[in-house]
């Protein structure tokens, strides 16, 4: 099979490794903006070749693994380019204005809108890992408008590299994961935020920063580039949570104000039931469709 993964980073280049475990006779090509990029990916053996956009009449499969700013600007073209028999396959981690802006396009067919669940705060093919999506869940939203032969190939692929299956629509996803996700990573960057701008001395930083600190503001790390437009994409669920959060935040510090240990005590006991919630998400967990949110 003809692999065409476009942008060799994080997502694309471990799903080209993945591949090559699962597929043998798989050929990956490579198809990045940054040429250095490309060949760091040849060199490592994430891709077998360098590609053009030219050359995407021979794809069977298209992943693409770029911020969602560029996928919008490439789908389009993309879907004019492959033949009848390729999937292409788009990994962002906001799905409503993609899918809006193919609706109508002749090769909607050939579109298969997805979101795995995976991934770390690093960036670039150095941090392409072999089992990145094993066990780990992949969202499809609006499986029905793919057709169905193209349905199968991708689903086929997806859990011979031990990926479960979630479905749900656009507009669903991009509200939950604003929550579960977009949440997380403002809260990572604002608190390394305000640690640089009150600890000057980055030694004490160094110094001082228990396992706890590291792994809260580890998000932080993760690259502007991508994360901006995600941001942009999202604004209107991701402003609601916001809210919410910096709701949640000054009614923490108004207790502690009051001396209200009693209810500070309340509100952390409460909200250890996440414990119970995050427990419960099992490796065998059966799969489930959700619409609407539901």
């Amino acid at each position: 099979m003809n692999v065409f993964i476009i942008g060799t980073g994080l997502i694309g280049g471990s799903f080209a490794l993945d591949l090559k475990q699962v597929m043998p006779k798989v050929k990956i090509f490579g198809i990045d903006a940054k040429e250095e990029h490309l060949q760091q990916a040849l060199e490592t053996g994430i891709i077998d070749a360098e590609a053009n956009f030219s050359d995407l009449c021979n794809a069977e499969l298209v992943y693409l693994a770029i911020p969602v700013d560029a996928a919008i600007k490439l789908l389009p073209e993309i879907l004019e380019l492959v033949p009848e028999n390729c999937v292409v396959i788009d990994t962002g981690s906001t799905k409503e204005k993609i899918c809006q802006l193919v609706a109508d396009h002749p090769k909607r067919r050939n579109f298969l809108a997805a979101h795995p669940i995976a991934g770390t705060e690093f960036s670039g093919p150095s941090a392409a890992i072999n089992g990145l999506f094993s066990k780990k869940t992949n969202i499809i939203c609006e499986v029905e408008k793919t057709a169905f032969k193209l349905q199968e190939k991708a689903l086929e692929i997806f859990h011979s590299v031990g990926m479960r299956i979630r479905y749900m629509d656009p507009a669903s996803h991009d509200r939950h994961i604003a929550y579960v996700s977009h949440l997380s990573h403002i809260s990572s960057f604002m608190l390394g935020k305000t640690v640089l701008e009150k600890e000057k001395n980055e030694r004490d930083i160094f110094d001082l920063a228990g396992s706890g600190f590291a792994s809260t503001v580890r998000l932080a790390k993760s690259s502007p580039a991508m994360w901006t437009p995600i941001f942009a994409q999202n604004k209107d669920n991701v402003l609601e949570t916001l809210d919410e959060y910096i709701s949640n935040l000054s009614h923490f510090r108004e207790l502690l104000s009051k001396d209200n240990f009693e209810e500070v005590f309340s509100e952390m006991d409460k909200t250890n039931h996440i414990k119970s919630v995050l427990n419960g998400i099992t490796e065998n967990e059966p799969l489930k469709k959700l619409e609407n949110g539901k």
